[in-house]
């Protein structure tokens, strides 16, 4: 399909042709491990063993692709096997990282206990200033590592910029673009190198598939990277490969309500007593409001707030939640609450990378947002 469609015609067409056999206009689920071979060496579309490539995961592949702007995406088990992956093909014994000083506490957990192991280093900087990212660089730096927006403290990194300051260096930048989703961002088109994905999130968007992407340009990585991903294994599943593409056709107008919602949200949580401050990029008052909206289509559906008390008053508003499901995870279309310092940032206790302990994380889904609003009226009190 041309990549001259929109947005949401491509989310719609892009790898999903119609069945040859059948007409079917959903790709079939392939749910085989091996393929019949005309002779040997005979390959039917180029499929002989489902690890290496299957039909269903095809399709996801190339909706991924279409949807960055990339020549070549990839599809993974699930996020962190995509960033596994791609550190390996990457980076060798004593390489050094960049890596932003609020990334999300599984990638910080994958480099601080996983890949260091390997000798690989890394530094932490504050990637929404390049001077801070050119300054963290060393001789030995391969990868510039970024999250924008970031997990959980929805920090703005300026995508063009950092790219200028990785050529300047002869580095890759590589932009988890899980928050944003691609209908919002486009890191590739920015400079970005490689962009990452847990499709787990907004990509799903329905809570009920584990899975993760790499999209790519550079023709070269691209065939590194394929090699690697055969060579380690950790594919997406076609079942889970397939609920991907089911939930991607409809990411722009779900991206659109979790948009509109959120900013309900932040703005009635400014206005709240109890809530000390309140991290959503779309306010005029976050720091990287400015370089979001130049970046971004909208804010997204994350929005994180303190509140006053410390800890224990964050995790009581958490267990007051009704509407809201108290829950890890983001991204599906009912809304999630969670305490990062307790939860899914558990792993960045005791590093530069530790959140505040009065932290609440909010993954705003596409319910009534009155309802919405009513469910965190009454969890403040």
């Amino acid at each position: 399909m041309s990549d001259q469609h929109s947005f949401e015609t491509l989310a719609i067409h892009a790898g999903n042709t119609a069945d040859p056999l059948t007409g079917a206009v959903v790709p079939p689920i392939y749910q085989v491990s091996t393929y019949k071979q005309d002779g040997v060496g005979g390959l039917r579309g180029g499929y002989e063993y489902s690890r290496s490539a299957n039909p269903t995961r095809t399709a996801l592949e190339e909706n991924l692709a279409a949807l960055e702007g990339g020549s070549l995406g990839l599809a993974f088990a699930s996020g962190l096997a995509a960033e596994d992956c791609l550190l390996r093909t990457l980076l060798s014994p004593g390489d050094h990282v960049v890596i932003p000083n609020d990334a999300y506490g599984g990638t910080f957990r994958l480099f601080a206990k996983v890949v260091s192991r390997w000798g690989v280093d890394f530094s932490v900087a504050d990637s929404s200033d390049p001077a801070a990212v050119r300054a963290a660089l060393t001789p030995r730096t391969k990868v510039i590592w970024v999250e924008t927006p970031s997990n959980p403290l929805l920090g703005i990194s300026d995508i063009q910029a950092l790219a200028g300051v990785a050529r300047a260096a002869g580095v890759r930048l590589v932009v988890d673009n899980t928050f944003a989703s691609p209908y919002l961002q486009q890191p590739l088109a920015l400079g970005a190198d490689v962009v990452v994905h847990s499709t787990t999130k907004y990509m799903g968007g329905h809570s009920d598939v584990v899975g993760g992407a790499l999209i790519v340009n550079d023709a070269a990585l691209g065939e590194e990277l394929t090699y690697h991903q055969n060579a380690m294994g950790a594919v997406a599943g076609p079942f889970d490969a397939w609920l991907v593409l089911r939930g991607i056709k409809t990411l722009a107008v779900r991206m659109d309500r979790h948009s509109e919602n959120a900013t309900r949200v932040a703005d009635m949580l400014t206005r709240h007593p109890r809530v000390t401050r309140v991290l959503y990029p779309g306010l005029p008052e976050h720091p990287g409001h400015e370089t979001a909206a130049k970046q971004m289509k909208a804010f997204g559906g994350m929005v994180s707030f303190r509140v006053e008390g410390g800890e224990e008053a964050a995790v009581e508003v958490c267990n007051r939640a009704r509407l809201f499901t108290l829950g890890e995870s983001l991204g599906g279309v009912e809304s999630l609450i969670e305490h990062p310092g307790r939860m899914t940032h558990a792993s960045a206790a005791g590093s530069a990378l530790e959140v505040p302990a009065d932290l609440v994380r909010l993954s705003v889904g596409i319910e009534s947002g009155d309802d919405l609003l009513a469910d965190l009226k009454q969890m403040l009190g």
